[in-house]
């Protein structure tokens, strides 16, 4: 594809040759002549003189024109990560399987089947369930009965659906996602045994959202369990039952959010978090890496730690922390110091003739 069309298409402004042709989209590291690489963060600025690449995504203005080599390009784009996704897509040939039902798979006789579905091999689909049109099913892939998937969407091998899940459009599922598992409830008996609380309500997941691999989400025993558009979720994620996770929400991998709790929209939870159940966390919100949240969270607040505390404080708790046994030290000086002087004071009070 010619330079020029790339930055047409990408809406950037092109400082050079737009007749070059650009064949892939590469880092600036292991770029070479017919690559088109880019720069997002700024510890990288100092690889962009040394770059191989015929051409580069740069902000407005910054870097400027001389901290690039002569022969190669530069594309201005006011948001230059978007930019980067955008020339991704456009380099990256479809791979979605051809549309039909493959011999090896099993179709329960009343499913519903979308125009122009692809469903691999392996794939089980039970009574009743309704898949939307172009959505793409690969192998080892199991939807229970009277489960709802909608239009192009695309559940990756070994993802399972459970039964009576409702999944909406555009809603990507990687590898050995579970959507539906039983929640975690257990009625604790007077001879110490646990009884299992049946978990028999419903799953929504809602239009354009994506979850990683090996990710669970749980269904309650009544109401809901809820994940709202355009939210992503990592690997090894595991929402309990209950849970309703707002609009736009980032979930990084190894989190986990307790049954019902409540997230609201435009939250960030960063990797190996995790949030108790019965809170509510605001819109907004932030919870640092590794945090343990334990009580609700207020719109736009920012926590870290374990337990989960202001992350401004944090920060400040986390450099005391790596002085603490220099601390304790000193600690015990002066106590020694004091003990020693208390003696000495006591000894100047006692009477001449008593000591």
């Amino acid at each position: 594809m010619k330079l020029r069309e790339v930055a047409e298409r990408l809406d950037c402004r092109l400082e050079g040759d737009g007749e070059m042709e650009i064949v892939r989209v590469a880092s600036i590291r292991h770029a070479v002549a017919g690559d088109l690489t880019f720069l997002v963060n700024p510890k990288y600025a100092a690889q962009l003189s040394e770059t191989r690449a015929s051409a580069v995504i740069l902000g407005p203005s910054s870097p400027g024109r001389n901290d690039v080599p002569p022969a190669v390009a530069v594309l201005r784009a006011g948001d230059p990560y978007t930019a980067y996704a955008r020339a991704l897509d456009l380099f990256t040939e479809p791979a979605r399987p051809a549309a039909g039902v493959h011999e090896l798979s099993a179709i329960a006789g009343d499913v519903s089947l979308g125009a122009d579905v692809s469903i691999g091999p392996f794939v089980t689909v039970g009574a009743g369930a309704r898949i939307g049109s172009r959505t793409t099913i690969y192998p080892s892939v199991v939807i229970g009965p009277g489960a709802r998937i909608g239009d192009d969407c695309v559940l990756h091998a070994h993802v399972s659906i459970r039964e009576r899940v409702t999944i909406g459009h555009r809603v990507i599922l990687h590898d050995g996602v579970v959507v539906g598992s039983d929640g975690f409830g257990f009625a604790k008996q007077p001879d110490g045994t646990h009884l299992k609380i049946p978990q028999h309500a419903g799953v929504v997941i809602e239009d354009d959202v994506e979850i990683g691999a090996n990710s669970a989400i749980d269904r309650p025993a009544v109401g809901e369990t809820r994940i709202c558009a355009d939210t992503k979720i990592d690997n090894l994620v595991h929402i309990a039952h209950g849970v309703v996770v707002g609009r736009r929400v980032l979930l990084a991998g190894q989190s986990g959010i307790a049954g019902s709790t409540t997230v609201g929209d435009d939250v960030t939870i960063a990797g190996q978090s995790g949030v108790v159940g019965h809170v509510r966390i605001a819109n907004g919100a932030v919870i640092g890496a590794k945090s343990s949240v334990t009580h609700s969270l207020q719109p736009g607040e920012f926590v870290t730690g374990n337990p989960a505390i202001d992350h401004h404080e944090w920060r400040k708790a986390s450099v005391l922390f790596r002085h603490l046994p220099e601390l304790k030290k000193r600690v015990e000086e002066l106590e020694q110091h004091i003990a020693e002087l208390e003696e000495r004071l006591a000894e100047c009070r006692t009477p001449p003739g008593t000591r």
